[in-house]
């Protein structure tokens, strides 16, 4: 009938008269009726609204026809665009409103139903009204929409709107009644990291998400584990760890190194020392034994490898009980293990061994920068040492400061401090001889020493540099050099390096020593104290902060007030919402060094989480500040905010970046830097290229120093633009005319570009997806360098080994071969020397061409010749990049026999389509996602991690195993690390010298 009449009606007035009528028989029928129509005729409709609404409010007409009354209203307002009435009508409407109709309408009105409700609930949460100020019949209809989801199989959906709509209890079911519960909850994590805002929240998801998954049958520790570092539970982590160690199945062992691993990788240090204190020592042996079998993971430092004391330990149990419980020997060989793991020594240990062993930095690119140098320029010849140090970060290498003696005693006062200070970044993490290393430069005990305070403070920086978050071994003999000076320049040192030692320890004592020296209220050991209390109260959110806070108002040190701004900055790290007060209360002060710490404090707390809020107000100070360090600040501060969504960072600065105000367009340029460090990000090199050739020196310098961060590890192959930076690099640093702000920030950037031997990246997030906070907080203290070089080195702190490293049972690292499906070249490394050689070719032709002034007889053909001939070998020694060797033999056999060597150069050309590595490898992050593990191969990784430390399950345990990567600079690193280096470098500089002229040969045309 409905149908029939659509085809006559032309016109909703007939059925609007009947409204009118008094039988409610007559209006029930004109409203069905209605109903139908809305879609064609709601402008008529409309007009009429205000009876329609009279008939819901009529108490005396039936409960099923007021219900279609407001169905009626409610479509009319959503055509009419009125969508709040729209809802209200439709909640009116009860059961006639189907979730389930697939209509416009139902879509839009849901939507709104589900906002409505998620910021009703989000704001009773955060206000905690009581909660029964949401209409039930709202509530109902939400209800009705995630259960549709759950049944129609929709579990993401449902999740997602679970997580807004902070109904737990509807999340947990869509988790538990989801095919594969494993993905589900990998979703969840990946969705309370990215899209929960509220810090306080989000640990309410992720507790929930850690008891469903302990209800599994096999549930997954490591991101169990994942998320109670983050809700900050050592007791459960050591529960499982425990549980794992003390099972009869070896994988078990190997899944909680793997998990151990995987927790140090987030670099929290208190945490882990928290679980590590929380594993119950092994029963059933007597206490003196106990006591000696854990100890050799203290000792470690100490016994020249590790192999040592795993023996150790063994031989001591057999040797004192011979009925001790055969499970306890095995859990306390096993935990002897997870406390070296849980420590950080034995991953430390590795990392040294892998970047000294695959150490592939260019000492020529060094001599380069070296020789262009002028002497009486400090700032350059200072920004060459940091060059060094920063390229041979933890390499252990030390042989440009070994030839070059003479040349590094020009540094006096501070440049001296750096230079001592440099040689903790090369040693970083060199734990065993850190002491005996820098022990010439240490105050030496009592008579004040004979040294300078400034190679003295340096060192005692050095020794924080080297343990850095790793301290336990040397933060007493940091505190009581401390106390037993009182010459600034050693307290500076003293200070930074406790500070770096006890990162994030929030250890009492050494915070009373440390403000001791502030209340000295000297200038320069102040600004270091304040540093120092930030980094050991970091993301602890103490109320020393407040203290701190009325110090700095009390000071007239700009100094002082500058180094407390940026620690209780960092005090507030990672604390989101629960840092506003502190945030508001800095960026009101009429100071602007404190409001410049307000910027770092926003910053921090708001780490990686791209919340809108925090990039909202960094914004605004950005754009209205009076003071540029404000403003600079502000904009730099975006980059920590958004590191986690690296892509969206050029697009907010890009207006930044083209500011009339140099300081904005250098905060842009680091904020880029800062949060797209390692990626290699078109988007961020082309925004950084003008500003590379800015107007202003800083603006370059801190231009280049961004570029060389987002570059690091990316090489020609993958972007041409690398090429062209080095060699822009390379022309700043040789031009004479170069004002000397851009010079540094030149020779600051080939140092990153190479960092740490060509072999690690600055990596703020853990593959887990958490923040790591030594990286984070090193970034934010190496951009202070504004103010004062020698923060520069706490970039070392940010660096992460690019490296897949393979471990067994025993933790030693067996000979594994795995695929890299990508072509080759597109990951090597930057080819040693001929790059230089090729480009400085362009600027000093007369080290080449002296040879052919001396002998006039040789024509300018050969000449040419011979530069043909080093290009083609330059195309062969890359595909024997693997191996300097073969390129140099290469070039020589090129020298010897050219018109014989090209016809088979041609057949070289088709490159494989993949490589073969070897564990321990290097893995760029770009490289990643071509890793693939062989499927006959000896050993299986417990889990399926392109890069990092992978725990390698033996499936042919009995036959022998072949260790790769035995002790490489372990115990006479001082001494055999230097020959190494200095072979190195000898095969390095042969190419310095000057070329051998060809052997003759006849030319034919």
């Amino acid at each position: 009938m409905a149908a029939a009449a659509a085809t006559m009606v032309s016109s909703a007035g007939g059925l609007l008269a009947m409204l009118n009528e008094s039988h409610p028989q007559l209006k029930f029928h004109a409203l069905s009726n209605l109903i139908s129509f809305v879609d064609q005729f709601w402008p008529e409709i409309s007009t009429s609204v205000p009876i329609i609404e009279s008939l819901y409010e009529d108490e005396e007409f039936g409960q099923h026809q007021r219900q279609l009354a407001a169905l009626l209203v409610s479509k009319v307002f959503y055509y009419l665009g009125e969508l709040n009435d729209s809802l209200s009508y439709a909640l009116g409407a009860g059961p006639l409103f189907d979730v389930s109709e697939d209509s416009d309408y139902v879509h839009t009105l849901l939507a709104k139903a589900i906002d409505e409700y998620a910021s009703l609930r989000s704001k009773a949460a955060e206000s905690s009204y009581e909660t029964a100020k949401i209409d039930p019949r709202l509530e109902a209809i939400v209800e009705r929409m995630l259960d549709k989801c759950i049944m129609d199989g929709k579990y993401q959906q449902a999740m997602g709107t679970a997580i807004d709509c902070r109904r737990l209890d509807k999340l947990e079911e869509a988790i538990t009644r989801s095919d594969n519960v494993h993905g589900t909850l990998a979703y969840c994590i990946n969705v309370s990291h990215s899209f929960v805002y509220r810090r306080e929240y989000r640990r309410e998801v992720l507790q929930l998400l850690v008891k469903v998954y302990l209800q599994l049958p096999s549930p997954d520790y490591l991101s169990i584990c994942q998320c109670l570092m983050f809700l900050d539970e050592p007791e459960s982590v050591a529960n499982i760890l425990e549980k794992l160690l003390r099972s009869e199945n070896k994988e078990d062992a190997l899944l909680s190194f793997q998990v151990a691993f995987d927790l140090v990788e987030n670099e929290h240090q208190a945490f882990l020392l928290n679980v590590r204190d929380r594993l119950s020592a092994p029963k059933s042996l007597p206490s003196e034994l106990g006591s000696s079998v854990p100890a050799p993971a203290q000792n470690e430092n100490s016994t020249a490898s590790e192999d040592v004391q795993m023996t150790d330990g063994s031989s001591v149990v057999r040797t004192n009980v011979p009925e001790a419980d055969p499970k306890e020997v095995m859990y306390a060989e096993r935990l002897a293990k997870m406390k070296g793991v849980l420590s950080g020594e034995t991953s430390i240990q590795l990392t040294l061994q892998f970047l000294y062993s695959h150490n592939k930095s260019d000492l020529l690119i060094l001599k380069t920068i070296k020789q262009s140098v002028e002497m009486r320029n400090s700032v350059c010849h200072s920004a060459t040492i940091y060059a060094n140090a920063i390229m041979h970060a933890g390499t252990t290498v030390d042989t440009f400061l070994r030839d070059n003696l003479d040349w590094l005693s020009r540094a006096t006062n501070w440049a001296k401090f750096s230079a001592t200070a440099g040689l903790g970044v090369i040693h970083r993490g060199h734990l065993q001889q850190g002491r005996s290393l820098m022990a010439p430069y240490l105050p030496q005990g009592g008579a004040g020493g004979g040294g300078s305070p400034y190679s003295e403070g340096g060192a005692l920086y050095a020794l924080g540099l080297i343990h850095a978050n790793h301290g336990e071994g040397i933060k007493q003999f940091l505190r009581d050099s401390l106390r037993s000076s009182n010459v600034e320049v050693i307290q500076h040192g003293a200070c930074l390096g406790l500070g770096l030692a006890a990162l994030g320890t929030a250890d009492e004592e050494i915070y009373d020593d440390v403000k001791s020296v502030l209340y000295t209220d000297s200038a320069v050991a102040g600004e270091a104290a304040g540093i120092s209390m930030g980094l050991l109260m970091v993301g602890t959110a103490s109320e020393k902060a407040g203290e701190m806070l009325a110090y700095a108002h009390e000071t007239q040190h700009e100094k002082i007030i500058r180094g407390l701004a940026l620690g209780i900055a960092l005090t507030v790290y990672g604390r989101e919402e629960e840092a506003d007060t502190l945030i508001e209360q800095m960026t009101r002060d009429q100071d602007p060094i404190l409001r410049y710490g307000g910027m770092y404090a926003l910053a921090l707390a708001y780490r990686g989480t791209a919340n809108n809020k925090a990039i909202r107000q960094l914004l605004h100070f950005a754009v209205s500040d009076v003071s540029d360090d404000v403003r600079r600040t502000a904009v730099l501060a975006l980059g920590f905010v958004l590191y986690s969504e690296p892509e969206q960072t050029p697009r907010i600065v890009s207006l930044l970046s083209e500011s009339y105000n140099p300081h904005v367009r250098y905060g842009a340029a680091l904020a880029v830097g800062i949060s797209c460090a390692g990626t290699g990000l078109s988007e961020a090199i082309s925004l950084l290229e003008p500003l590379t050739s800015d107007v202003v020196d800083f603006v370059r310098q801190g231009a280049l120093i961004a570029m060389a961060m987002v570059m690091i590890q990316i090489n020609e192959a993958s972007d041409s633009r690398v090429g062209t930076f080095r060699r822009q690099l390379e022309k700043i640093i040789l031009d004479k005319h170069e004002d000397t702000m851009s010079k540094m920030g030149a020779i600051l950037a080939s140092g990153i570009l190479d960092a740490g031997g060509r072999n690690v990246t600055i990596r703020l997030l853990s593959k887990t997806k958490h923040d790591k906070v030594t990286a984070v907080v090193g970034l934010a203290i190496f951009s202070q360098f504004w103010y004062w070089y020698p923060l520069i080195y706490f970039l070392s702190l940010s660096f992460s080994p690019t490296a897949f490293i393979g471990l067994n049972y025993d933790l030693k690292v067996p000979r594994f071969e795995f695929l890299s499906h990508a072509k080759p070249s597109l990951f090597e490394y930057p080819k040693p020397t001929t790059v230089p050689t090729a480009t400085s070719a362009v600027k000093l032709p007369t080290a080449v061409l002296s040879t052919s002034a001396k002998a006039k007889a040789r024509a300018k053909k050969e000449a040419d010749l011979k530069a043909n001939a080093e290009k083609s070998s330059g195309a062969e020694s890359s595909s024997a990049a693997q191996n300097t060797g073969k390129g140099k033999s290469s070039t020589e056999k090129d020298g010897e026999a050219m018109q014989v060597d090209s016809p088979p150069e041609k057949k070289a050309e088709p490159e494989p389509s993949f490589e073969i590595l070897n564990n321990p490898a290097r893995v760029v992050p770009a490289q990643e996602k071509f890793i693939k593990f062989l499927e006959d191969s000896r050993y299986v990784p417990v889990k399926l991690a392109p890069s990092g430390f992978v725990l390698l399950r033996d499936l042919r345990p009995n036959e022998p195993e072949v260790l790769s990567l035995t002790d490489s600079p372990t115990s006479t690193a001082s001494s055999a690390g230097g020959s190494a280096a200095g072979q190195q470098s000898a095969s390095a500089m042969a190419v310095d010298d000057e070329p051998q002229p060809p052997q003759p040969f006849e030319y034919t045309s």
